[in-house]
């Protein structure tokens, strides 16, 4: 390595002589590691809930939980339907055989407040036919113990029992159904998702072993969170929905990272680098864009452990891990393979054959090079494309046809562009946000079933009423009273109560309206307004209740959350590119691209457009927390994607200070590997996506459409469209913020920023040939000379494949 790259890095300097002096050793290590990672991580989703998305310093969470510890009735979480068939629930045999199975469950350990509408006589508890009724319960304990009573008790009463057939629901049913069906989807979901992206691979690099190194970064990320997560259960509750996120980050960041840096070492191999010298070169300028997407994508995950649901939070914990292990994989592990690999990257060449075979056909119509020639420039891959095409192929030629494109009508890319994603995310504003309950599940699921007969056939909407909790010393008048004014408020339909414990005492208030739905959110806060005596302490708590506390919380964080998000992305993008124009266009462009998602999101699973299709049923509103996730999940990936692209650009900005040229460049270099990496990406969300859980259809589904969205739209003709509009004051920044830039800052290239105002002159070819413009002298020398490659790397990298003289044409175009 020459003084000036020691100098101008010592650290980076530093990290590469200590990943690539002994690979074998770190590849050992990484085994082992990888090894205890599947011990540690093993039963992790069986330690997870399915919960989460209560507010847990909220009044209602408050509220509920003093209900369950002192009237575990009023807090029924385990419901036996009892379906008397033909004969009526009042029968005597009926009536008999629901007294034993109630007695029974009684003398369950982990199970308190039995009640029954025999035992009642409640009419909320018999259904309007006559023909079922319902076996009320509560399971003591944290989500994992209560799934572990339920499936212990479960197979003695369901089924049919004498007189009567009995279903289990409840809320710790559906949630104990929904996780096993999520891990059973997760793993259907790694099934189809892994052979189908080995493929992609393949397709985008033609070589079999290149396209094996990405997936075996992915699965030592996915493994090593899991891991993470299995340590994080023994300290606090995380979601069994957060393993989903896991795979896809895990396979879509280690792909992406993994795509940038072996297409890059490729291209530095193709130009006369040994291996251990393309390793150096690849990790000081395509390694250090993979550190700035991995935080910025972290930085948007991190948001998430603002808000109070674990829910929430557990997407953050599993998000950074994998965010962070994916990178350190590429960083550490990737290099030293490739370090033993060398030129054994490009083995295994599946598509070697069709290429041959247009060699002969094109070598008969005389107008192809030797075979020797045209082998020679195979593993230069474009810019994503994979391997070789021979040295007569442009690498990006449509990229940059493109670019010229969108430059030359810059006006109008950029206002239909911008008009059009507006347009699709115009359904977003009539969104409803409501809250996760059995109509997740598939339509067979037994808890779902027993939730839509007790929904539909039971009077007063069971199971949605609210609980009002009166904690204090108040006579009988201060209760009668506060029922009488309880009673008055509009929307009530039935108050029961109080039933009294010492000081603590509860109503129950049947709603009329949805137990959702705006009329009751309304009741909750008419009822937290109801005047009481001063010797009484009133809360609310109910399924209404819950909601309009998880809404007031995601509002009271939100700005908190966009904040992080939206500073620290603007750091770091100005640490990347020392342009202050620059972040402010990547945070405008990113939220763009995100629109489509959103409406999607509500045109689609608010309103029940292709429910049908898709296979699931919609609720007529939106999980609450679901949208902020998704938001901070694709604006973390549409930074990665613009922190590749714009890295690039910026390189070839700081070489040849040539600001269209720069677009071009970076839009033909990275094009095809942005587009590669979100299809993969997109693959495995759609995976995802074929869940039975609505909620993970949601989350797959979306950020894979907002992923396409951004690579192909969004990065292919906004980013450029824009960036002409503005010109060279793209890059502008005021002098203390360059100074500190000059400082502090890191980006791609490893060079000296170019004067802007007298660039050099490109010196000849070794052989004398014409150089192109924008192609420094040291690379056009490492292209024509495989000695040259030491040079090269010292003068800021090599390209893959030097620009013919079409792409000259082309950048000229642009530029005019």
């Amino acid at each position: 390595m020459s003084e000036v790259n020691r100098s101008a890095s010592p650290q980076l300097g530093g990290w590469t002589r200590f990943v690539t002096a002994r690979p074998r050793l770190a590849l050992l290590a990484a085994l082992v590691i990888t090894a205890l990672a599947v011990f540690a991580g093993s039963g992790v989703a069986d330690r997870m809930g399915s919960g989460g998305w209560q507010a847990p310093d909220a009044e209602s969470t408050y509220a509920s939980e003093v209900l369950a510890r002192e009237f575990p009735a009023s807090q029924p979480n385990l419901l036996l339907l009892v379906d008397s068939g033909s004969a009526s629930v009042d029968d005597p045999d009926v009536a008999a055989e629901a007294g034993r199975l109630a007695k029974r469950l009684d003398a369950e350990p982990g199970v308190s407040g039995v009640g029954s509408y025999w035992a009642t006589r409640s009419p909320a508890l018999r259904s309007e036919d006559g023909h079922e009724a319902i076996i009320a319960a509560r399971i003591g304990g944290d989500e994992k113990t209560a799934g572990e009573t339920l499936d212990r008790i479960a197979p003695d009463f369901a089924g049919e029992r004498g007189p009567v057939t009995v279903s289990v629901g409840g809320p710790v049913a559906v949630q104990h159904e929904m996780q096993t069906i999520i891990q059973e989807d997760l793993l259907r979901a790694e099934l189809i998702a892994l052979p189908v992206t080995l493929i992609l691979l393949v397709m985008v690099f033609g070589s079999a072993v290149a396209a094996l190194l990405p997936l075996g970064v992915g699965i030592v990320a996915i493994l090593g969170t899991n891991a993470v997560l299995r340590g994080l259960t023994e300290l606090t509750d995380v979601s069994v929905f957060a393993m989903n996120l896991t795979t896809a980050l895990g396979l879509g960041l280690a792909i992406d990272y993994a795509l940038f840096i072996v297409r890059r070492f490729r291209e530095e191999l193709a130009g006369g680098a040994d291996p251990r010298t393309a390793v150096g070169t690849t990790l000081r300028t395509a390694g250090r864009t993979v550190l700035f997407s991995a935080l910025t994508v972290a930085v948007s995950l991190s948001a998430m452990l603002v808000f109070p649901q674990y829910f929430l939070r557990s997407f953050a914990y599993a998000g950074i891990a994998v965010v962070l292990l994916a990178a350190a994989a590429a960083l550490i592990l990737l290099p030293a393979a490739l370090v033993l690999l060398g030129h054994r990257i490009n083995s295994l060449d599946l598509r070697r054959v069709f290429r041959r075979r247009k060699k002969r056909v094109t070598g008969a119509a005389g107008g192809v090079p030797s075979e020797g020639k045209a082998e020679a420039g195979a593993p230069g891959a474009g810019a994503g494309a994979g391997a070789g095409a021979g040295a007569d192929a442009s690498p990006g030629r449509g990229w940059a046809r493109l670019a010229a494109l969108v430059m030359r009508r810059a006006p109008v890319f950029a206002i239909v562009t911008t008009v059009g994603l507006l347009l699709l995310g115009l359904p977003f504003l009539g969104v409803k946000f409501g809250t996760a309950d059995d109509r997740q599940l598939p339509a067979g699921a037994e808890s779902r079933v027993v939730q839509e007969h007790i929904r539909d056939g039971f009077p007063g909407s069971p199971g949605g009423g609210l609980e009002v909790l009166a904690e204090g010393k108040g006579s009988p008048a201060d209760h009668a009273e506060l029922k009488g004014r309880i009673e008055k408020l509009p929307g009530v339909l039935r108050v029961e109560g109080p039933v009294a414990e010492g000081s603590t005492a509860y109503y129950n208030v049947l709603p009329e309206g949805e137990a959702v739905g705006e009329a009751t959110q309304q009741l909750v806060r008419d009822l937290r307004a109801v005047p009481s005596a001063s010797s009484l302490d009133v809360s609310v708590t109910g399924t209404a209740a819950v909601l309009v506390d998880s809404k007031d919380a995601i509002a009271d964080r939100l700005p908190w959350a966009l904040a992080i998000i939206v500073v620290v992305t603007l750091l770091l993008v100005f640490l990347l590119t020392g342009s202050v124009l620059i972040p402010l266009q990547a945070v405008v462009l990113n939220a763009l691209s995100l629109t489509a998602m959103f409406g999607a999101l509500v045109w689609v699973f608010q309103d029940g457009n292709l429910s049908g299709l898709l296979g699931f049923t919609s609720t007529g509103d939106i999980e609450t927390t679901l949208p902020v996730l998704m938001f901070c999940v694709a604006f973390g990936l549409s930074m990665d994607y613009g922190v590749f692209l714009i890295s690039r650009m910026k390189e070839e900005y700081d070489r040849t200070g040539d600001h269209e040229h720069s677009v071009t460049f970076g839009l033909r270099h990275t094009g095809g590997l942005i587009t590669a990496a979100a299809v993969i990406l997109a693959v495995v969300m759609v995976a995802i996506g074929t869940s039975r859980v609505t909620s993970t259809k949601m989350l797959g589904l979306g950020i894979a459409l907002a992923v396409l969205m951004d690579a192909m739209v969004v990065r292919g003709l906004l980013v450029p469209a824009v960036m002409k509009l503005m010109g060279r004051s793209t890059w502008w920044a005021p002098a203390p913020l360059r100074a500190f830039h000059r400082r502090f800052g890191l980006s791609e290239g490893e060079s000296a920023p170019a004067a802007v105002a007298s660039a050099p002159a490109p010196a000849p070819a070794p052989d004398g040939a014409a150089v192109p413009a924008g192609t420094s002298a040291a690379a056009s020398a490492a292209a024509h000379s495989p000695d040259a490659a030491q040079s090269a790397d010292a003068a800021g990298g090599v390209e893959a494949g030097p620009e013919t003289a079409a792409d000259t044409d082309l950048a000229k175009s642009a530029r005019r």
